[in-house]
């Protein structure tokens, strides 16, 4: 009889015990046939592990909701980054508008007129268009020192003013909010 003792004890854990295991109080029954004290911590740690698998599935629900929250945002966010971008755009193009209908009108001109004028007045909003889009002209003096971040150098000619300075300016040039757009294309005098 001791055999079939040891027989029934030696059962592997998971034969007939698996309805036990996934019963909180199932193997905390079982041990309590051996040992009380044991039985209520084997309780205690089972219901303690439920709870930790509840806490453990909220916990990866919420971080699932977080991450499809995050990838909203970033959606909504490069949206708005498009549709401002392209109102600044929309912005500066009807202020161009402007300034095209302006030479429009000044080659509607008789070819007698003088449309000078036009196209100065033409250009003083031009200027005034890029100077609300924070844009400098480049425009050395002659006799200025050379800048390289600011000035391409085109040549060096003879010239009256000091040696290594601007002697004239070729091109003008651009910068935006202290970043060159185009640098201003200049010549360099050698000295008398």
């Amino acid at each position: 009889m001791s055999e079939e003792a040891d027989v029934e004890h030696d059962e592997p854990a998971g034969a007939a015990g698996d309805d036990d295991a996934r019963d909180p109080d199932g193997l905390a029954a079982a041990v309590a046939a051996h040992d009380e004290a044991l039985a209520r911590d084997v309780a205690a740690l089972e219901r303690e592990a439920v709870e930790s698998a509840e806490r453990v599935e909220e916990l990866e629900a919420s971080l699932r909701r977080t991450k499809a929250d995050f990838q909203n945002y970033k959606k909504r966010a490069k949206k708005r980054q498009e549709q401002e971008k392209a109102r600044a755009t929309e912005s500066l193009v009807s202020r161009l508008t402007e300034v095209r209908d302006n030479l429009v009108r000044a080659l509607d001109q008789d070819g007698d007129a003088d449309i000078r004028p036009g196209v100065e007045s033409t250009l003083e909003t031009f200027d005034r268009v890029l100077g609300e889009e924070n844009v400098d002209v480049i425009d050395p003096e002659p006799g200025q020192d050379v800048d390289p971040e600011r000035h391409e150098v085109m040549m060096r000619v003879d010239s009256e003013h000091p040696a290594g300075t601007v002697a004239d300016v070729y091109k003008q040039g651009y910068e935006m909010a202290d970043k060159v757009i185009e640098a201003a294309q200049v010549t360099v005098s050698d000295g008398e």
